[in-house]
């Protein structure tokens, strides 16, 4: 075979790797190791929990995450995903060994007693025992959150919803889903990171716009954002700047949400 035959069927090779969604391509498990750094530490109740093999098998099963774009969008993709899960389930603290943001992965459940997070709702109603408070890397929190995530990933999540933290394949996919779905009139973390999501004229005049920030915008908005500076905020940046880092990519703008309004 000629070596100009070969060309045609290297790039059908890289498509089909895209289509695939395979990011062990710019993730390794040596940096995945570094970047979550003392998840396995002793102290963590995630120790041992949230593998690589689980993280790259539930980003195949969604085709679009990390294969998005070219190569600095890929890495931008998978440091805000690490970088705001790993907020939501830090174990660190300002004075932390290696710092607060080699903490990432530590939790696998909300801490401080938490409720049991079941709202009326007739399309995704609560099992009767169940509780739905945060669990696994987005801490994916309500009936009308496990419901949809579970059939998007054919696991009935209302009956049990521990699922998400004593299968780590699960885990990761409930916060893939989250990522990568929109719910109106949020866009998804997935578009806004890509650069597929333009604000409207209501964006704009409410100080949203495209970058890192939309992002915290969309997980915890109404919490976090509009309100100037805040700790949450610098800390799911803190994370994001020292992953971009480890992959060697730029930042990109607008990476916080101090001036946006939350969305309605």
């Amino acid at each position: 075979m000629r070596f100009g035959s070969l060309i045609p069927l290297l790039l059908l090779a890289l498509v089909l790797g895209a289509a695939g969604g395979d990011v062990s391509g710019l993730i390794s498990q040596e940096l995945f190791n570094e970047m979550l750094k003392h998840r396995n530490d002793a102290n963590c109740p995630g120790k041992g929990f949230y593998t690589y093999d689980a993280f790259i098998t539930a980003a195949k099963s969604f085709a679009e995450f990390g294969v998005t774009g070219d190569t600095d969008t890929r890495k931008r993709e998978i440091a805000a995903f690490l970088a705001q899960t790993s907020h939501e389930t830090t174990g660190g603290w300002a004075s932390a060994p290696d710092g607060p943001y080699a903490w990432g992965y530590c939790q696998l459940r909300e801490q401080n007693n938490p409720g049991d997070y079941c709202v009326p709702n007739q399309q995704w109603p609560c099992a009767p025992g169940q509780k739905y408070y945060g669990r696994g890397p987005i801490q994916i929190s309500y009936n009308y959150n496990y419901g949809p995530a579970g059939k998007a990933i054919n696991s009935d999540l209302l009956s049990n919803p521990d699922a998400v933290a004593t299968d780590p394949v699960i885990s990761f996919k409930t916060a893939l889903w989250f990522w990568t779905t929109p719910q109106s009139p949020k866009p998804s973390c997935h578009a806004v990171v890509t650069g597929q999501w333009q604000p409207s004229a209501a964006d704009t005049a409410e100080g949203r716009v495209p970058g890192y920030g939309v992002i915290t915008n969309i997980i915890n908005g109404g919490i976090e954002c509009g309100k100037g500076s805040n700790p949450q905020v610098e800390d799911r940046i803190g994370f994001y700047k020292r992953y971009c880092d480890l992959l060697k990519v730029g930042y990109g703008n607008n990476l916080d949400c101090y001036n946006q309004k939350p969305f309605a």
